[in-house]
């Protein structure tokens, strides 16, 4: 009776461990990047076993405009706790990075326009080019840092986000078109004009089919406009899924190995424009 109850406490204690191991966000860790008197709060986390002389994939992931601020801690309130899991850990080493919009910014140009209360759903207007937003500047700048200061395996660069971080995905890539081999935006749209600048990077896009903040059609009319361009993109819908759509995108069993597959063909070009703007 005696070594039973101890087997059962040492599983307690060891999936306690496991669990504590998996959720500890501080692996994450705060920094900060200073440009032209802007700030940008962001989090980094390392593959296990970081060396300094090896080449990793880069991951950048926008979070939602709920995550905004400048604590440096809301922005992993949804998915910093997939690519802690010590499976994903060990299987896909990556440089992993989570900025945070402030407030009085958004990821991407988009126009949105509430009618009868500025409460009411939103209607979204995608701009087809213009100047980039402040976050998404410091953005762009940050990345540029990051290529500066770790060695990027740069086949292997890729980008993720959900809501307005999935808009600001969308954007990312139009700004960087010879940068990303995928992205992942979720719950997200985009201008369709756009479409013919996504070419050079692998898509898998998600949506929730009773999404009432942001409509699925703008993810449907975005692949229908990518399939015409034959940008090489994958849709998945959840027909029972509203906003958080994010919450079964990071439960598909194959998200991150089919992410980890898409290589570019060739190194990117690095004259692409890091600085900001």
């Amino acid at each position: 009776m005696y070594n039973i109850k101890a087997k059962l406490l040492l599983i307690v204690l060891l999936g306690t461990t496991l669990f504590a191991s998996a959720q500890d966000l501080s692996l994450f860790k705060k920094e900060w990047l200073f440009q032209s008197g802007d700030t940008l709060p962001y989090r980094i986390l390392l593959p296990k076993n970081f060396d300094a002389t090896k080449k990793y994939p880069l991951i950048m992931f926008l979070h939602g405009r709920g995550e905004s601020g400048t604590d440096n801690e809301k922005q992993l309130t949804h998915g910093a706790k997939l690519f802690l899991a010590d499976s994903n850990r060990n299987n896909f080493p990556a440089i992993v990075v989570f900025p945070q919009c402030p407030v009085n910014s958004y990821w991407s140009n988009v126009q949105m326009v509430a009618q009868g209360s500025k409460t009411a759903t939103r209607s979204f207007y995608f701009t087809k080019d213009g100047e980039a937003t402040q976050a998404m500047k410091m953005v762009i700048a940050l990345m540029g840092n990051i290529y500066t200061r770790f060695k990027i395996q740069e086949n292997q660069v890729y980008v993720m986000g959900l809501s307005m971080g999935g808009m600001g995905t969308f954007e990312l890539v139009r700004r960087l078109p010879n940068t990303f081999a995928a992205a992942v935006p979720i719950c997200g749209g985009a201008n369709t004009s756009t479409a013919g600048s996504l070419t050079k990077t692998n898509w898998w896009v998600f949506h929730g089919g009773k999404d009432d903040i942001v409509l699925p059609e703008y993810s449907e009319d975005m692949v229908k406009a990518m399939k015409k361009y034959r940008v090489p993109v994958k849709f998945t819908l959840y027909p029972n899924a509203n906003h958080n759509s994010w919450d079964p995108t990071f439960a598909e069993p194959d998200l991150l190995k089919w992410l980890f597959k898409q290589k570019r063909k060739q190194e990117p070009i690095r004259s692409e424009n890091y600085g900001g703007n």
